[in-house]
């Protein structure tokens, strides 16, 4: 402990830049985006003080552009995985014994640098790997990587100070230590700032981690590790390691001093990892934290007071932006008979003023391209199939292209049957599947969303009515750990809405809260006795 009580600065939320033309930002990250469009990059992994590279090496390449190559990563072997635990176990006394105060200010300062000369680098590589436009870019690498950065630093300072009541003569007071051993991070392509939050807010706390960033997401994580090593995070803390994921994790999982995993991404990978974890379960020195955030199928519900500009506006933006691509995306929506045709018509007036899908390099475009060919092909399939069945109809979009992108283009289908596929599969993509009820069957309307998805994620309700959004928000309390009330079920900001949601949709530890910080934590509670008893007799023995 340093000496004296130290107070954070207050962290505030990272004022989101516009990029309209002509700002200095837009021409700068325009002009990072061409740097890196036509130069190429070798990813090492990183093990201690190490740059490890196999020479087994696969591509990267932009999801809206799939023949450039951005450049190669390096493949982790067997070998590489087990130096990656054994560098974290060497580097956690002297990291887990650094005054906390000192571990704050390397965050702090990486917070620092993305607000500062990493931000046209950050968001232009988040452009490039993930195919995000400057908006989409801006709100997550920026913005929401710096608030998690800022945020959790307040939070664990906050936690630090908590203590419990002493009475006379004695001295009570915890220490919120590390685990004890290391932290497993698997982290999704979606979003830059869950790449580097998930790692670094267990680190943050003390922890020691191996990170095992998306294959399709390696290009902009290693900006992250670049800004973290600028910031000064000693070597060994977070060990970066790419490859097979199914090796990777068996050799993880297989070690005796692992503690915790902090995963987004699949509800099936995540069942299979709780399930991996509990058959090891006497391998380990002590009972690992499991911490995750996995699908949803996210709803709006709109009441017949709703104002139908508000819902469609609500749709567009919650299905499409960042193509559907966001766990809280909008993807199934249960409109009244009564106001319907009017919603979807302004939904279908959106949809057809955007641009075709294309580059986020021109900033006119609202939707770009999906991921990868996987996820291009499983849209196609359900879409040609929406167009076959009888119980749909595609009101706008169907149509796509992955001759120079994985391009769909934003779809809105229209179903009489509830519980029709695309209202209860995850797609991640952008289409969303709407379904319209008779007015009178508001209250029906409720419990059907309700038992309708295994996720429980988030979801929105848009009433005018009080008393309808009181009936809806107590009939839906179980179906979203992010409830949005007249607006659209996306983007949670840290500090303000703490994301994370339960059921088939993860543990609900709330990303960006205090509460999932302290997971991250083993508590000690140390008694101090100032004046030590010498006899063992109580009063009550005369």
């Amino acid at each position: 402990m340093g000496k004296g009580f130290f107070q954070v600065p207050a962290a505030i939320n990272e004022p989101i830049k516009s990029y309209a033309p002509g700002t200095p930002e837009r021409d700068e990250v325009l002009k990072q985006y061409k740097s890196y469009y036509d130069s190429t990059v070798d990813v090492p992994m990183y093990v201690g003080h190490n740059e490890v590279r196999t020479g087994n090496t696969k591509p990267m390449s932009p999801p809206h552009d799939h023949q450039h190559i951005l450049g190669h990563y390096h493949v982790a072997e067997k070998k590489h995985v087990e130096e990656a635990i054994s560098n974290c176990l060497d580097s956690r006394n002297a990291w887990a014994n650094l005054t906390w105060e000192q571990r704050a200010a390397i965050f702090l300062k990486a917070a620092e640098l993305i607000a500062g000369p990493y931000r046209a680098k950050i968001n232009a590589a988040t452009m490039l790997a993930q195919s995000k436009t400057i908006h989409q870019a801006e709100i997550d690498s920026a913005c929401e990587l710096i608030d998690f950065l800022r945020f959790n630093v307040e939070y664990m300072s906050q936690i630090y100070e908590e203590q419990p009541y002493s009475s006379e003569g004695i001295w009570n007071r915890v220490e919120y230590r590390p685990l004890e051993g290391f932290v497993y991070a698997i982290t999704p392509f979606n979003f830059t700032a869950i790449a580097g939050n998930l790692p670094a807010s267990a680190a943050m706390m003390g922890n020691v981690v191996v990170w095992k960033p998306s294959d399709s997401q390696i290009f902009s994580a290693k900006v992250i590790v670049d800004v973290f090593k600028e910031a000064g995070l000693p070597d060994g803390v977070i060990n970066v390691v790419y490859g097979d994921p199914v090796m990777i994790t068996e050799t993880i999982l297989a070690s005796p001093d692992f503690s915790g995993i902090h995963f987004t991404g699949s509800t099936h990978v995540f069942k299979e990892l709780w399930k991996q974890i509990g058959n090891n379960i006497h391998t380990y020195k002590t009972y690992p934290r499991i911490v995750g955030e996995t699908g949803g199928k996210d709803f709006i519900i709109a009441h017949p007071t709703a104002q139908p500009k508000q819902v469609a506006t609500a749709i567009t933006r919650g299905a499409f932006e960042f193509q559907g691509q966001k766990c809280s995306a909008a993807s199934r929506v249960y409109l009244p008979k009564s106001t319907s045709k009017e919603i979807l018509d302004l939904v279908k007036k959106d949809v057809e003023s955007f641009n075709k899908p294309g580059s986020p390099e021109d900033m006119d475009n609202f939707i770009t391209a999906v991921i990868h060919e996987g996820s291009f092909d499983k849209l196609a399939k359900y879409i040609d199939q929406a167009k076959n069945d009888k119980e749909v109809e595609i009101i706008v979009g169907g149509g796509y292209d992955k001759s120079k992108g994985y391009f769909i283009e934003p779809t809105v289908i229209l179903t009489t049957d509830p519980h029709y596929s695309t209202m209860e599969t995850e797609l991640f993509g952008p289409v969303v599947t709407v379904y319209v009820y008779e007015d009178a069957e508001w209250s029906k309307t409720l419990e059907l969303v309700d038992r309708t998805s295994e996720y429980a994620l988030t979801g929105a309700v848009l009433s005018q009515d009080r008393y309808a959004i009181d009936e809806a928000t107590k009939a839906l309390q179980n179906c979203a750990g992010n409830f949005y009330i007249n607006d659209k079920p996306t983007g949670a900001v840290v500090g303000q809405q703490p994301f994370g949601g339960a059921r088939a949709s993860g543990t609900n530890d709330k990303a960006g809260s205090a509460q999932n910080l302290l997971r991250w934590v083993s508590p000690r509670l140390i008694k101090e006795t100032f004046v030590t008893p010498e006899d063992y007799r109580y009063p009550f023995l005369s």
